[in-house]
């Protein structure tokens, strides 16, 4: 089986979000299982020059955005045994930023059609396009549109992977023409228009042969208006191929054993050291952060960005209160929005005692934080699939989240009876109800049999990508034979 995974950003090159993530992670598995998987993505500046120093450059070639042509260079690289391919061109993709630009609509559609009119150039014919978010949303449209009568690319099944319904790339109408160079009729029609606009993953839900997205709870969501972002009655119509995958992480990549950013590494086979050298991790945090150090204090934390859809009104409604009544410390990492991030530094000023808060964002702080963590807080008010409440659950701490999207498929309430589950869940955006679940998990902590097999169950959770790889993998034969 050969797949040709198409995104805008993958790790270790390039990353804004969590699409990197898994666009740097899954297809290792995919190979590991079997497939003959390739990935391609634009050759951003970006890209530290340890990898772009070691590519080998395979093509040079002009292609057209509508009436322009442009120079089109395609570099390969190979890491775990997947071969990457880097669309290059200086002008739209030697930036200092990745998006939000006002030529993006320009920009992502070049890369689109580099991607397929140089599938010759890189000698690879796929069984399946697997592309990913409005990035590469108009590949299923141009594979449509423009590659009719080519047996080669006829063959070619197409899977469309949203990360995130929210970011649609949303253009003004006048790039069916001047940048896209299509007819008109496919914005008549309705199959690109959106609300007297081009959206690009408005096409890609219309013309691949399945759709899918990251989570079997947010495949259901968003077939709902208050999830579906306007887009709700299209993806009901095309509810009987829609899919939910549950996103994973890598595990070499996040290994409390061999993390090299933990003041004191240690796994879940041994409950006892685990917890042992949890706590020495936490000491060690809080003394480097000028919190009281205390090994018996139970440390809340976030990781996230600071927006609105993370959950964090509820977390302004409530946190003075629960710092005032509960014995507990609240760790902060993260940056985004004004408002959220001085409501945060107030909160630290307010106790100085019980709350750090860091606004900024440094990989190492955020191993060590998930590392001495006893719980940790992921409110969202909605959530394709959530990477946080994995690490978390890998690192041994029990996660407290809102039941929506990823986190209700991948965190289960303790049942104190089955002495199953792995964390704390509550179901309405609500913030007293946050507020109890976080009562609920700080009254556990308390009781150390109970909490060590709260712990121990969320360490053992395995969300690695051998599962999901292998559900990619039945629905690319699925596809296959449709």
């Amino acid at each position: 089986m050969k797949v040709l995974y198409v995104a805008s950003e993958a790790v270790p090159f390039v990353k804004t979000g969590g699409l990197a993530d898994v666009a740097g992670s899954l297809p290792k598995e995919l190979k590991k299982q079997g497939v003959d998987v390739r990935v391609i993505l634009p050759k951003f500046s970006k890209i530290p020059e340890e990898y772009r120093d070691k590519m080998e450059h395979v093509y040079d070639g002009t292609i057209y955005v509508s009436w322009r042509e442009k120079f089109v260079g395609i570099d390969k690289y190979e890491l775990d045994g997947v071969i990457y391919y880097f669309v290059d061109n200086v002008e739209y993709f030697y930036r200092d930023g990745v998006y939000g630009y006002d030529d993006d609509a320009e920009r992502f559609s070049f890369f689109c059609r580099a991607v397929l009119n140089c599938l010759p150039a890189i000698d690879f014919f796929p069984d399946v396009i697997n592309s990913n978010d409005w990035h590469a949303g108009l590949i299923s449209v141009l594979l449509k549109l423009e590659h009719r009568g080519d047996e080669r690319y006829e063959k070619i099944k197409t899977l469309y992977t949203i990360h995130n319904l929210k970011y649609q790339g949303v253009f003004p109408k006048d790039v069916m023409d001047d940048v896209l160079g299509l007819d008109w009729k496919y914005f008549n029609n309705g199959d690109l228009e959106f609300y007297d606009a081009v959206n690009f993953m408005k096409g890609g839900i219309i013309y691949s042969d399945f759709v899918s997205t990251v989570s079997k709870t947010y495949a259901q969501e968003i077939q709902y208006e208050y999830f579906g972002e306007h887009l709700d009655g299209l993806l009901r119509s095309r509810r009987d191929d829609l899919y939910g995958i549950v996103n994973g992480i890598d595990y070499d990549a996040f290994n409390p054993a061999t993390d090299k950013h933990l003041f004191e590494n240690y796994d879940g086979e041994n409950e006892l050291t685990a917890f042992e050298k949890k706590a020495n991790n936490k000491v060690k945090l809080q003394e480097l952060l000028n919190l009281p150090q205390g090994r018996k204090i139970p440390v809340v934390s976030m990781v996230t960005r600071l927006v609105a859809a993370k959950g964090l009104d509820l977390v302004v409604r409530m946190m003075d209160e629960l710092l005032q009544h509960e014995d507990f410390q609240f760790i902060l990492l993260g940056t985004g929005d004004k408002v959220y991030e001085d409501w945060f530094k107030g909160l630290a000023w307010r106790f100085p005692n019980k709350v750090s808060t860091n606004i900024y964002f440094s990989n190492e702080l955020a191993q060590r934080i998930y590392a001495s963590s006893d719980i940790f807080l992921m409110p969202s008010n909605y959530e394709p699939c959530g990477i946080g409440q994995l690490i978390a659950m890998r690192y041994g701490a029990a996660p407290v989240v809102r039941e929506t999207g990823g986190l209700k498929d991948t965190v289960h309430q303790y049942d104190k009876y089955t002495q199953e589950g792995n964390g704390f869940v509550f179901a309405n955006y609500n913030a007293h109800e946050m507020m109890y679940a976080i009562k609920r998990a700080l009254s556990t902590y308390g009781n150390f049999e109970v909490w060590t097999k709260i712990v121990s169950n969320a360490m053992k959770s395995d969300y690695s990508w051998k599962n999901s790889a292998k559900e990619y993998i039945d629905l690319y034969q699925k596809l296959m034979q449709k």
